[in-house]
């Protein structure tokens, strides 16, 4: 089988990096995978084994009119069977072109639980106002051209399935849920950087608006009068540095949080905080809850993702409902005085994982198969 990936990821151009080497897996299975992508100025042609990478230099404007053209090049050079698109947005629309231009099967994966209110909505009277882009609503408009053409869907969880099914019905095939990779093996522990807190909170995650640090935030203003003591780690980078940065400064909690930056090592670093803690607004996974879960750490998240399919709620983690602060800072407090949920939800919670990552077998060959079932239908 030859397939077609439409790709929003330039690590791929990488030859070291995890995305290099799980395509490089899912070829294997594929048979001959070929991955597009908008690359950077060093991106060059590359044949790797069975898969081949292709950078398309562009910039925003123009980047989808190129891969589009690109992908049609390439289907015709190399006989392309399927093409599949890795998000419904841009990239979907770029597919669909291409495909329709060649009379081949488009196969569409859905990581983005795109139809949750919170990807279009900024916040409530009980959370700061957090700008979400207004090119959220665009791609959902998008999305609603490209799937109901599409003749293969894959979704990461139950959560995205069940919204698509809610929203098309039987205009879409019947997706198939292939989870994300997640690696079970758990790195050496490493500890955090110094600092004042002796029960340290740890976010980790890209500073963009759907994860909602401004929540975590205002939750620690309101448990630090009765809880001095506890801080917040942030590991991450991203467009909201600023303005965290800002409302530290305003709810004058410069002396509880500190932020860590990107760290390559954020995995190691979990084992070492008091608790993990996400506030994001929506999820279409979790990976970094399933890899707190494998490191034992007691775990604070929103409702959002993989939480109720793998993870339950005040079994295995706290869960609470998107942009609440007062229900952080509630189980923030939960944590801090009741020692037993410190001890029995992570052992529950890395029991979860664990028997969800043995439940997804081999990934290359679902994918695999995936592609060829959707060849097969009509």
């Amino acid at each position: 089988m030859k397939a077609l990936f439409v790709s929003n990821d330039p690590n791929i151009f990488d030859p070291k990096s995890d995305v290099r080497a799980r395509m490089r897996a899912y070829a294997e299975a594929i048979g001959e995978l070929h991955i597009i992508s908008a690359g950077p100025v060093f991106a060059r042609e590359e044949h790797d084994g069975a898969l081949y990478v292709h950078p398309v230099y562009a910039g925003k404007l123009f980047r989808m009119k190129l891969l589009t053209r690109r992908a049609v090049a390439l289907i015709r050079e190399y006989d392309i069977e399927i093409v599949s698109a890795q998000d419904p947005f841009e990239h979907g629309l770029a597919a669909l072109r291409a495909v329709e231009a060649a009379g081949i099967k488009l196969h569409v994966q859905v990581h983005t639980d795109f139809l949750s209110p919170w990807f279009v909505r900024e916040g409530n009277w009980r959370s700061p106002s957090i700008r979400m882009p207004l090119l959220n609503r665009w791609r959902r408009s998008i999305a609603d051209r490209v799937l109901p053409k599409a003749d293969g869907i894959r979704v990461v969880s139950e959560r995205v399935k069940d919204s698509l099914i809610a929203r098309y019905g039987s205009r879409i095939p019947e997706p198939s849920i292939i989870p994300v990779a997640v690696d079970a093996t758990v790195p050496e522990k490493k500890p955090l950087p110094p600092h004042p807190f002796t029960f340290a909170l740890l976010a980790v995650g890209r500073l963009e608006p759907e994860k909602r640090i401004e929540d975590i935030l205002a939750a620690l203003k309101l448990v630090i009068p009765q809880y001095p003591s506890v801080g917040l780690c942030i590991a991450g980078e991203g467009r909201e540095w600023r303005k965290l940065e800002r409302m530290v400064r305003k709810l004058k909690l410069k002396d509880h949080v500190l932020f860590l930056g990107h760290r390559s090592d954020a995995r190691a670093l979990m084992g070492s905080a008091q608790a993990f803690i996400q506030a994001s607004a929506y999820e279409g996974y979790g990976r970094t809850l399933v890899e707190a879960a494998l490191a034992k750490v007691p775990i604070i998240t929103t409702d959002v993702g993989i939480v109720g399919e793998v993870f339950k709620g005040y079994e295995d983690v706290l869960a609470v409902p998107v942009a609440d602060p007062t229900a952080l800072a509630l189980a923030i407090a939960g944590l801090l005085e009741d020692g037993a949920v410190r001890i029995e939800f992570p052992l529950h919670a890395e029991a979860a994982a664990r028997e969800h990552l043995e439940s997804i077998g081999d990934l290359p060959s679902r994918i695999a198969e995936d592609f060829s079932e959707t060849l097969q239908r009509a």
